[in-house]
């Protein structure tokens, strides 16, 4: 879900790679409430960290406290930690997962929009000296 929401919202800003500590199909609702806000998710699958090993980034962003705890360090990125609630972990009627599918994206949105901001600012300015 925050891979495609910040290809969304950065557009060509940043390239973006998304994977798990253990990676499954990409869960329907994700896709249903991409689609709402008319996020494409076509070719969206599931990757898991391995398949990164050895390559730089400049940001890490785990979203998940599982994830912090088991994510490899990747050289030269800043890491950065958010923890959100894992809507697939959710029971309860179709709907009612459906509604925390949404917070949790909404909540992602939310603080992408805010870490863009920032950082984008930082990179306009330069390095400090």
């Amino acid at each position: 879900m925050a891979e495609a929401l910040l290809r969304w919202m950065a557009g060509e800003t940043f390239e973006v790679y998304s994977a798990g500590t253990e990676p499954t199909a990409v869960h329907p609702l994700t896709i249903r409430v991409l689609e709402e806000m008319g996020i494409p998710t076509e070719g969206l699958r599931s990757k898991g960290v391995d398949a990164f090993l050895g390559q730089a980034f400049d940001f890490v962003i785990t979203v998940c406290d599982q994830a912090k705890e088991r994510c490899p360090v990747f050289p030269g990125g800043e890491q950065i930690h958010w923890s959100f609630p894992d809507p697939s972990a959710v029971q309860g009627s179709e709907e009612e997962q459906l509604e925390f599918f949404r917070r949790v994206r909404d909540m992602i949105a939310q603080r992408l929009r805010l870490w863009l901001s920032v950082t984008l600012r930082e990179q306009r300015r330069g390095p400090v000296p």
